[in-house]
Order: C-alpha cells, then structure tokens, then sequence
C-alpha cells in the first residue's frame, strides 16, 4: 500500500534459526499476486531467509481461506508436516484448520483469554522467543525432512556457495562455447542441471 512496514526486532533471527536447523521456510500471505515483487524485495531487502512465497490469485474476498487452502494442499498433496506457524489472531484459525496444535502456533499480538489455550503469545519479543527456542531444541535438526532445492542465504544476500557457483558456471560457460554455432550446436544448459545429468548427456 505504499507503505514500508517495519521488521520487528529478532524476526529474522527466529527464521534464520528454523532455516539452519533445516526446516523449509514458507511465508504465506493474503496478498495479491500483482504485489509479488514488492513483497520479495521487501524480504530481501530485510535479509529475511530464503523459502517459497505463497501469493493470493488476484484479489480475493477471503484471503484466510485461501491460506487455509494453500497449507492443506502441501499437507495433502506433498505430504509436508507443518512444525511451527507464525502470524496474528486472525492467522489462529488458519492454523488451527490443518490440525496445527496450540503448542506449536506462535502469535504476535495481545494475549486475550480466549485465544490463550489455542496458541502461543510472544509477549516479550522475537529476542527472547528464541532464546526459549534455541535453549528448547540445543540445535536438534529438523527430522525426515525432504531436502529443497532452496539456496541457504537470505533473499537479497546469496550465500558465499552460492556467488562461487555462479562465478565458476560463467566460467565454464565461457570456456566451452565454440568460436562459431553451427547447425548441431546445443544451448548451454543452466546452473541447476547437476553434474550426473551433464554426464549422461555427454554418453
């Protein structure tokens, strides 16, 4: 809306812990499709981690719905197991809705006695909610988690890994192209073919 809204202290931090311990990062939003590249920037701007970013088609009338909708279809669909789900009271029954137990929703927000036995209220700030966490795990990973083809970093800072992949597949890119492309000449393949599928199309 034009607006640039504020991180709140230590959010960063708690998903850079989750991401570290191997879990797949997923920020869901109610917002439109057509505000994509505002909100990726946004993160990447902040350093926010990276991880899959679930858009609204267009405007809809009931974004918790289709929230609702986009987490069941991971359940059902890729068989992903939700660990722990971060929002507002409205995002509550979002979360509640794929089974999600109170234990394991964190909520931002004034704790009200109605919403107390269905979430967990982070009172005192992000900073101090993972403390709780790093002393409650002591950096236990993730468990039969699915590996993403993700790159570890933030949005906006590639990792270290990351920037020498690239660098050495514009080398390797330079390196091989002929002095001239005739009629048999294959496109240079991109980064993310890995090394057993190059040798396969070399046999």
């Amino acid at each position: 809306m034009g607006s640039d809204p504020k991180v709140r202290a230590g959010a960063v931090d708690v998903v850079r812990h989750w991401q570290d311990l191997g879990y797949l990062i997923i920020y869901v939003t109610g917002r439109p499709d057509m505000q994509k590249q505002r909100v990726v920037a946004w993160l990447a701007q902040h350093n926010f981690p990276h991880g899959i970013v679930s858009f609204c088609d267009g405007l809809v009338h009931d974004p918790l719905r289709h929230k609702a909708n986009f987490l069941k279809s991971l359940i059902t669909d890729l068989h992903m197991r939700i660990h722990a789900a971060y929002g507002s009271t409205k995002d509550i029954s979002v979360y509640s809705s794929i089974s999600l137990p109170p234990t394991h929703i964190y909520i931002v927000g004034r704790p009200t006695k109605k919403l107390q036995s269905q979430c967990q209220f982070i009172t005192e700030g992000y900073a101090a909610h993972l403390a709780q966490l790093e002393y409650n795990h002591r950096a236990r990973p993730a468990k039969n988690t699915t590996r993403m083809a993700l790159r570890k970093g933030s949005f906006g800072l590639p990792s270290q890994a990351e920037f020498l992949r690239k660098r050495n597949h514009l080398l390797r890119t330079i390196s091989s192209q002929p002095s001239a492309s005739g009629a048999g000449h294959r496109p240079e393949r991109t980064q993310s073919q890995s090394d057993s599928d190059k040798d396969r199309d070399r046999e």
